[in-house]
């Protein structure tokens, strides 16, 4: 059975015992701070669990993208030498929200391993939290007594966090080995006993004391890794020898032309290659690029590491697209994203591969150079940070180097250092979604309970028009709930409904004003929050009368303003159409502003937009306006959107139920994408697109600013003045305005030539008087002079011009002050050198008493200086230094 198949039965299963099918969410954690990725199945569900957010179902199965690289959860060193670990896996689980509980949990579970998957029931061990009779008692309608074990709380107990849900758990183990040797004492102890399941029984909420009270709807949370039940399925005793890697390491193979034999002999670098690019393929398809800080960083750490790992088994070119080939190829049926953003993936993937590989060499000197130089083994933090920050060599890869000539590598000093450079990095666990962590939590808690906002989290915004009539159901003012507020506090609102319209996608929030019908208290909204799951909080002061909870209001957006966000937006999708037709398909969004003066759009490309390629984009964005699309939005399964080509962002979170935006009518729209924000009704209410610069964001990012609508015609307006007054100045027509600069320029250039050469001439006549005031030193005549209004090429000249005077028994020394900064040039006759006197020399001595430096020819040499006023002081010693240096 192929892994493919495997992932499928496991969800067509628990789709046949009622469990919605819910797909995997990205694989950058954005809900939780303290995460950079999803490490579990259940990270997606956290506010459910919590209570704090609501679905259309009570059951869900999914299988999960997770990346474990980082805080308690980092399974980085063990990849390779280890035949289960990874960075990247799959996390199949099912889940109850308050639906059934332990006795489904465990038949199910049993029915998909023996009836669906046919495991042999023989080695099948289960183990149980220590006091959890209720557990034991139900495995026992399925296994027999002596292959229930318990075990305590390492092992048998879960915990979201410090507080909040908690539960016993029960793991399944599969007995890999010799049946005769098969005994309870090694479950949980030796290797041939495999952890395949965790069934976790959340049926208590944890208090900061540490006391257990039973949660009202106790809920189920599983997780089987897809890797270790394929291994079991397939019959092998790694998980690299399954389907899931081999297409991969075949490719490193047939690349590297290694036998069989060579390939066993490498097999911790063929497994560190095939892990890591399948992490670096995911991880690029959710939308993160390589970077120097959190996820960026992870994913750049896990390119450079295989890259590593590959040169050391012969790569001398990138190689990881074709790897990356194996697994899209592979997997792009389960994970679409794969597939859409193939050659971005590739692309990426190669473009990091050849940025290392112009670091690498020097950065292996430099690490050679720390060994060399590390007395205690230990290499010191700061000095394995300035390894990556300055030579491009993650700390993972200084560990690893290290290690094989029998170092370690001080990282705690290493993270001290990172963070002098204010370079942070996120890990933990779920510290974001303590119960109780905050008052806008208790607040949605209470509005729930009360009926003033709706249990299953539907959102308050209705933003179908700009007025609204509503009533204020929460108020806090200085951060704390109050029943009042008066003119000139510092409040914010909540209200039953709202048509303001929340930060989102790019897109800034609404501003306006609520007024209380009765009272006629006026609040002055400047920003809109979302603190918690399904509530939505105005910001602003009272600028007029008094407000109270209870109090019917009119809540009114500044609608002009928002008609300029709204046709931003929508010019953002043209734009980002264009670009994909322009450019190519592996252009994606990689972030937006849309504001009501101007549009921000940051897309993936490796190089700058030439401007006839900008002015073409301009010109079919431009098009697409005049044709006057109409906008249909539309709200839809996410699948079903997906399935009739609508375009996603990667690495957003979509709900089940998506809105999605087409420009253009029928089956083949203009552009068709998923977007929660606010569009025009036709593309015509644009009015004008004017892309005013594009340039560089980071590597292989680019960034367009452009403007709509007012700003566009004000934009217009303003240079249209500038053309008419320098049209007036000039004093002919604006369309002569081309050919009459040209014919200024091209004046000006001839005067400047012609000022140069007067001032050159001016120069040497002045140098030809002083050359008469030649002073001697024994036998050699010598010129010291200060000119003003020189440059490099007139002390040159100037040079020369000794020369011919004084081909032999000469030396001079010409300075000048250029922008501030001292220049100087020494010249000394080849007849000279024999007896001690070089230019190199003597400028180089006068340079220093500026406080610079410099060298050059025996003949001929140039410095220059920081101290203009110690130039005459400088000169002046010239004399002195020639006599001492003439023998």
């Amino acid at each position: 059975m192929r892994s493919n198949q495997i992932r499928r039965a496991f969800i067509d299963y628990f789709r046949s015992v009622g469990h919605e099918e819910v797909a995997s969410a990205p694989l950058p954690q954005k809900d939780n701070p303290t995460l950079l990725f999803n490490n579990a199945g259940m990270n997606q569900f956290a506010k459910v669990f919590l209570g704090q957010e609501k679905r259309p179902y009570s059951r869900a199965v999914t299988s999960q993208k997770c990346m474990r690289v980082s805080g308690k959860h980092n399974d980085l060193t063990s990849v390779g030498p280890s035949p289960r670990h990874h960075t990247f896996f799959e996390m199949l689980g099912n889940f109850s929200f308050g639906d059934y509980f332990k006795k489904e949990a465990i038949q199910y579970a049993w029915e998909f391993l023996t009836e669906v998957m046919e495991l042999d029931k023989s080695r099948l061990w289960v183990s149980v939290y220590t006091d959890d009779d209720e557990a034991e008692e139900l495995w026992q309608a399925h296994i027999a007594p002596e292959r229930i074990l318990r075990f305590g709380k390492k092992e048998n107990f879960w915990e979201m966090g410090d507080v909040g849900p908690c539960g016993p758990c029960s793991e399944i183990h599969y007995y890999l080995g010799d049946m005769a040797d098969m005994k309870a004492e090694g479950v949980n102890v030796e290797d041939d006993y495999l952890e395949i399941w965790n069934l976790v029984f959340m049926q208590y909420e944890k208090a900061a004391d540490g006391s257990l009270t039973p949660l009202p709807r106790p809920s189920i949370d599983t997780g089987m890794g897809l890797e270790r039940i394929t291994q079991v399925k397939q019959g092998f005793t790694n998980n690299y020898d399954t389907d899931l890697f081999t297409p991969a390491m075949d490719v490193v193979q047939e690349l590297l032309r290694h036998s069989d034999e060579e390939r066993r002999a490498n097999y911790v670098g063929y497994r560190v290659i095939a892990d890591h690019v399948r992490a670096a393929t995911f991880v690029i398809a959710d939308g993160v690029r390589p970077g120097n800080d959190g996820a960026e960083y992870v994913l750049r750490m896990v390119i450079r590491r295989a890259a590593r790992f590959g040169r050391d088994m012969g790569f001398s070119q990138p190689f990881m697209a074709h790897v990356a080939g194996a697994y899209i190829q592979h997997m792009g049926e389960a994970y679409p994203e794969l597939i859409a953003q193939m050659e971005h993936i590739k692309r990426t993937l190669t473009q990091e591969e050849e940025r290392f590989a112009r670091t690498l060499d020097n950065a292996l000197v430099q690490l050679e150079r720390v060994l060399e130089e590390t007395a205690d083994k230990r290499i010191p933090g700061n000095v394995a940070f300035d390894l990556y920050a300055t030579h491009g060599l993650p700390l993972e890869i200084t560990r690893d180097l290290a290690e094989e000539r029998g170092f370690t590598v001080d990282e705690a000093g290493y993270v001290v250092a990172k963070a002098e450079h204010a370079l942070a990095s996120g890990s933990g666990a779920f510290k974001g979604y303590e119960l109780g962590g905050n008052i806008y939590s208790q607040i949605a808690q209470d509005l729930i309970s009360e009926g003033k906002l709706p249990a299953e989290g539907v959102s308050q915004a209705q933003y179908g028009s700009p007025r609204l009539e509503s009533t204020v159901i929460g108020l806090l003012r200085n951060g704390e709930r109050t029943d009042a507020a008066k003119m000139g506090d510092e409040v914010e609102v909540i209200t039953a409904v709202t048509p303001f319209y929340l930060e989102a996608g790019g897109q800034v929030s609404d501003v306006g004003v609520i007024t209380a019908l009765a009272s006629g208290g006026q609040m002055q909204v400047v920003e809109m929050a979302k603190p918690v799951a399904g509530l939505i909080v105005h910001r602003g002061r009272l600028v007029q009368g008094a407000l109270k909870l209870g109090d019917k209001v009119i809540l009114r957006v500044d609608d002009e303003r928002r008609s300029d966000i709204r046709r931003n937006h929508t010019a953002t999708h043209i734009l980002h159409e264009e670009l994909r037709r322009k450019l190519g398909k592996h252009v994606t969004q990689a972030g937006s502003l849309v504001a009501p003066d101007r549009l921000r759009f940051d897309f993936t490309h490796d190089a700058a937009v030439g401007k006839p390629q900008l002015a073409e984009i301009t010109a079919a964005v431009n098009a697409a306006i005049s044709a006057n699309y109409p906008l249909v939005i539309t709200e839809m399964g996410q699948k079903e959107a997906i399935a009739q080509g609508a375009m996603a962002l990667f690495g957003e979170k979509y709900g089940d139920v998506v809105r999605t935006v087409k420009i253009g009518a029928g089956d083949k729209p203009y552009s068709f994408e998923l977007c929660g924000g606010l569009h025009v009704r036709e593309t015509a209410d644009i009015q004008r697109f004017i892309l005013t610069s594009e340039s560089a964001v980071s590597a292989g990012v680019r960034r367009i600013e452009a403007l709509t609508g007012r700003a566009a015609q004000a934009y217009v307006q303003e240079r249209l003045a500038v053309l008419d007054s320098l049209a007036s100045k000039l004093n002919c027509p604006p369309a002569e305005l081309e050919g009459r600069l040209d014919a200024l320029l091209a004046e000006q250039k001839r005067l400047q030539k012609e000022v140069e050469s007067l001032r050159q001439q001016n120069l040497i006549g002045q140098f030809e008087a002083m050359l008469e005031q030649t002073t001697q030193v024994r036998d050699v005549n010598l010129l010291v002079a200060q000119l003003a209004g020189a440059d490099p090429d007139s002390l040159r000249v100037l040079a020369d011009k000794f020369r011919e005077r004084f081909p032999t028994q000469g030396a001079a020394v010409l300075a000048t002050v250029k922008d501030d900064k001292p220049l100087i040039i020494a010249v000394v006759t080849k007849d000279l050198h024999g007896r001690g006197l070089s230019a190199g020399n003597l400028v180089r001595e006068v340079a220093q008493a500026v406080g610079g430096g410099g060298g050059g020819r025996p003949d001929l040499a140039q410095a220059g200086g920081k101290d203009a006023t110690k130039l005459p002081e400088a000169l002046a010693a010239v004399l002195g230094l020639v006599d001492a240096a003439l023998k």
